[in-house]
């Protein structure tokens, strides 16, 4: 693409670790506090129809708001009085992803945040779960306040409620992560990695570098810094990858998780622009074959998955991959992947181009991730 803004890749890879006990798909989020419950004078038009509407909807499928949010001048509390007066005992069933999306919503709304509701369904968020956090490599569970809580929040955090920016990840590591972005995630791994303290926020570096690369996914970098990162943490299921030449990492490093990978790795190569790109392409996949052996040994996709994370951190992968890469460019980059996948020669992903303005909607990024009308009542 011309410019990183204006298009994004989605890797799904339903297919990849994604199997699902009932237990983990409990909603996980901090509770709002107090102070999070908008008092009638500081409700404004737009945040009580967005109220009203959220308490219209528990009702039309039988469901009770949190306590918090059923204050006597609540607007959620008087869409829930009206829905459940007119749905009375026709309501819709609700499953626990429909319970998961309620309560994202009233977390967002409780603390003004943007949330897009046309792709954000009960169906997306089944998506994004996970046995284990892709940050600190710990199952998750749905004791509520325990460190391995699963909890879906915002990857960017001056970005909405929204499609393609959302993931799933232990409490532990959503509270370390806090409004860190990529630069500041960094600078933090950074400085714990030299020591002498060895953990910040409960995370260690290694744990650090991975919010860190995650937080790069929705980040745009410039094409020769995103070329220059290792892939220490695998894109979770919809992310989007606003930096193409990561996506082609991700796409490339996912062939090794299934057999075949080598014919289809080939055939890829047979679609690169010149025969130096072809040279150091399969000098990159030298340096990435080795891990084959260790995958073709393991059975449970998630220990797949982390074998291939770790192994980026060997230095010479690293260094042949930025060779290869900076031989694309950013569209060039984007072609081949685009390419590849019309031929049908990747495997365990599904690639889907988002061009503008599909790529960012609904991130309400001009609004710093803020509904227009509650801009200003979050510090």
């Amino acid at each position: 693409m011309a410019q990183i803004t204006a298009a994004a890749v989605v890797l799904d890879n339903t297919k990849f670790g994604s199997a699902q006990s009932p237990a983990q798909l409990e909603l996980g989020i901090e509770p709002a506090g107090l102070q999070d419950a908008r008092e009638p004078g500081a409700m404004v038009p737009a945040t009580q129809s967005v109220g009203f509407a959220l308490g219209w909807d528990f009702a039309h499928h039988g469901l009770t708001p949190p306590a918090l949010q059923l204050y006597a001048s609540s607007p959620l509390r008087q869409g829930f009085q009206a829905g459940s007066a007119t749905f009375g005992r026709r309501t819709l069933r609700a499953n626990r992803h429909t319970q998961q999306w309620l309560l994202l919503r009233t977390h967002a709304w409780s603390r003004g945040r943007s949330f897009e509701e046309v792709q954000l369904t009960p169906n997306y968020l089944q998506q994004l779960g996970v046995n284990f956090c892709p940050i600190t490599r710990q199952p998750l569970d749905a004791h509520q306040g325990s460190r391995h809580q699963a909890q879906i929040d915002r990857v960017r955090d001056d970005a909405g409620y929204a499609a393609g920016n959302l993931v799933m990840m232990s409490r532990a590591a959503n509270l370390a992560k806090a409004q860190h972005g990529w630069a500041e995630a960094a600078e933090v791994a950074r400085s714990v990695e030299a020591g002498p303290i060895h953990r910040i926020a409960g995370l260690g570096a290694a744990e650090w570098q991975r919010v860190a690369l995650l937080c790069s996914f929705v980040t745009e970098l410039p094409h020769a810094e995103a070329a220059a990162l290792p892939l220490l943490v695998l894109p979770p299921n919809r992310l989007r990858l606003f930096n193409p030449i990561q996506a082609l990492q991700a796409m490339l490093t996912r062939q090794l998780a299934t057999p075949g990978w080598s014919a289809r790795l080939a055939r890829i190569e047979a679609l690169l622009p010149t025969e130096a790109c072809k040279a150091d392409f399969n000098r990159f996949v030298l340096a990435l074959a080795p891990r084959v052996l260790a995958v073709s040994n393991l059975h449970r996709e998630q220990d797949i998955r982390w074998a291939l994370e770790d192994a980026w951190r060997q230095p010479l992968l690293l260094k042949r991959w930025t060779r290869f890469a900076l031989q694309l460019s950013a569209a060039q980059a984007e072609a081949l992947l685009q390419r590849a996948a019309a031929k049908q020669l990747v495997n365990a992903v599904h690639v889907q181009h988002l061009t503008q303005p599909n790529a960012i909607d609904g991130w309400a990024l001009e609004r710093g991730g803020f509904c227009a009308a509650s801009q200003n009542l979050e510090h």
